[in-house]
């Protein structure tokens, strides 16, 4: 039966106090204080139906780590720094146990980032099938920069973990009922290793693979194209070999799924070999450049060595 005074949320609150006090803000009795005046930069993003295998494999840790990832991966195209959150955590029924062990892991994955929490919702629907964990995150952004890619800029590929967070309604089409370890692994977080490096080098163009795969990349190209090519160090996990046996065509794997690639990187070539020998967490390697042309993205696909044109 669902408890409508939330008996738990003074120890929700006990752990998000926890992140109340960082270098950007300040958090007292629920009133925000900025350390900072900058530009601002804000983004939502959840796990979406991913969050059904969440939910039945109780991978709750795994749960937070792609809401994180589905926002930090994206503060890194504005070039910005998180410095708080809201969170929204829907679930099928009132359980104390999930509800503290989610908010736990978030406010420790948090306090690693100096993320302040500044609050947030809990939402029994109980004809939901999983969770939904949604995160809304906010950033300041030192300098304006335009994220594009430039002719003549190589692109560098970094390594997935799979399927990450997106693609799962296709995903539970063609297994049905199945449930892989590969449903409930946790979306790469790039942003901790690649944002150090926005101020290191000069990056023309960042693109974070998620929804809209491959066709994302038209966003950033400016009526240029782009050429991607196959790369050995980069080859897509099983699991997208097994979809594609699944008679999913060649240009849905790209439009639909990371297949194997979770961020795009648009720099030159000589910037291309030093941010190579920094990337220390990823598997990375050049996957191709950017040319002349009209605003398409130019895939040789990994499953059939067709070209696909987006």
């Amino acid at each position: 039966m669902y408890d409508s005074t939330k008996p738990y949320r003074k120890e929700i609150l006990k752990l998000i106090r926890k992140t109340w006090d960082t270098p950007f803000v300040s958090v007292k009795d629920n009133v925000i204080k900025k350390k900072f005046c900058l530009h601002e930069f804000a983004h939502s993003d959840g796990i979406g139906t991913k969050g059904i295998y969440h939910w039945r494999k109780k991978t709750f840790k795994n749960a937070v780590l792609d809401a994180l990832a589905m926002n930090l991966n994206d503060m890194l195209m504005m070039s910005a720094q998180p410095y708080a959150i809201l969170n929204h955590l829907f679930l099928p029924k009132d359980d104390k146990k999930s509800i503290l062990e989610t908010i736990g892991y978030l406010s420790k994955e948090c306090q690693k980032r100096k993320i302040a929490i500044l609050g947030g919702e809990t939402a029994i629907h109980n004809e939901m099938k999983g969770m939904e964990l949604s995160i809304t995150m906010l950033g300041f952004v030192g300098k304006l920069k335009e994220n594009k890619f430039r002719v003549g800029d190589v692109l560098i590929g970094i390594k997935s973990n799979g399927l990450h967070s997106n693609g799962f309604t296709r995903v539970r089409e063609t297994f049905g009922k199945t449930i892989k370890p590969e449903f409930v692994a946790p979306t790469f977080i790039y942003f901790d290793e690649i944002f150090p490096l926005i101020k290191k080098f000069d990056i023309h163009g960042i693109c974070h693979i998620t929804g809209g795969a491959f066709t994302k990349l038209k966003d950033l190209l400016n009526g240029a194209d782009a050429k991607i090519i196959r790369s050995s160090k980069l080859n897509p996990q099983k699991i997208f070999k097994e979809l594609y046996k699944k008679n999913i065509s060649d240009k849905e794997m790209y439009k639909t799924f990371n297949c194997g690639i979770g961020l795009v990187l648009s720099v030159s070539s000589k910037e291309a070999t030093r941010i190579l020998r920094q990337i220390k967490d990823f598997k990375a390697d050049v996957i191709g450049k950017v040319v002349s042309g009209n605003g398409k993205v130019k895939i040789q696909s990994v499953f059939s060595n067709k070209e696909i044109i987006f």
